[in-house]
């Protein structure tokens, strides 16, 4: 697990909706929420600067976080960020307290590993489709992945790797497995390699021409140019 991330926040005593417009309209200051656990849920803000700064990590949206209120710090995860669809702002953050005792379920990032070596791609021209790029696991917060790794060296055209095909980190399990089984159902296809369909159409169509010999060969044209050669000689 990589270096917990921090934030400082601050209780928020002016609430509702009013108070939160008026909260991002000065622009220093996010409106946030902390639930879960034993305690009652604390409505929060956050400095914008620092927020930002800290969403620059990939690990902000799938790692644990210390939430520091009032000087006391705070297991917590991410739960939902709400953004302006227009300006792409942060307009609201939720965060969940987290029990490192205790299971926990988070959405961590898949890092495809050395796809410009790909087999597939560099010796039969395939390329990689990501039908996936993060997954849904289950683990003690002391397990948490930064991200899970796919190596795609040895992937050739026309295979896939799989949900169940995934090596997982010690303790960490897949929530699409959670009743017990690869369920083919719940094996959903991560990646693949296959030939672009314009490339197999191409290549489709230059085989019938040269079976139906309407594609010369080299041999074909030079006895058309002697033949023509032949007669301008006449």
């Amino acid at each position: 697990m990589s270096d917990v991330l921090e934030l400082t926040a601050e209780l928020r005593t002016d609430v509702g909706k009013g108070a939160s417009r008026r909260l991002r309209r000065a622009g220093q200051r996010v409106p946030a929420i902390i639930y879960g656990g034993e305690e009652s849920p604390q409505k929060l803000t956050l400095a914008v600067n620092q927020l930002v700064k800290v969403m620059e990590q990939e690990t902000f949206y799938s790692q644990i976080l210390n939430v520091v209120v009032d000087g006391q710090p705070t297991k917590a995860v991410v739960r939902d960020l709400q953004r302006d669809p227009a300006s792409n702002k942060v307009h609201h953050v939720d965060f969940q307290r987290i029990d490192m005792n205790k299971v926990m379920i988070a959405t961590v990032p898949i890092h495809f590993m050395n796809e410009d070596i790909c087999v597939g791609v560099k010796m039969s021209g395939g390329s990689i489709l990501h039908n996936m790029t993060d997954v849904e696991i289950s683990c003690l917060p002391t397990d948490l992945p930064e991200s899970i790794e796919v190596d795609m060296k040895d992937v050739d055209v026309g295979f896939s790797i799989h949900l169940s095909g995934l090596a997982l980190p010690p303790g960490v399990t897949l929530t699409a497995f959670a009743h017990g089984g690869d369920d083919e159902d719940h094996d959903i296809q991560v990646v693949s390699v296959e030939v672009l369909r314009g490339a197999e159409e191409l290549e489709d169509e230059e085989d019938v021409a040269e079976a139906a010999g309407d594609v010369p060969t080299v041999g074909d044209e030079e006895a058309g140019d002697d033949e023509g050669g032949d007669e301008d000689k006449s």
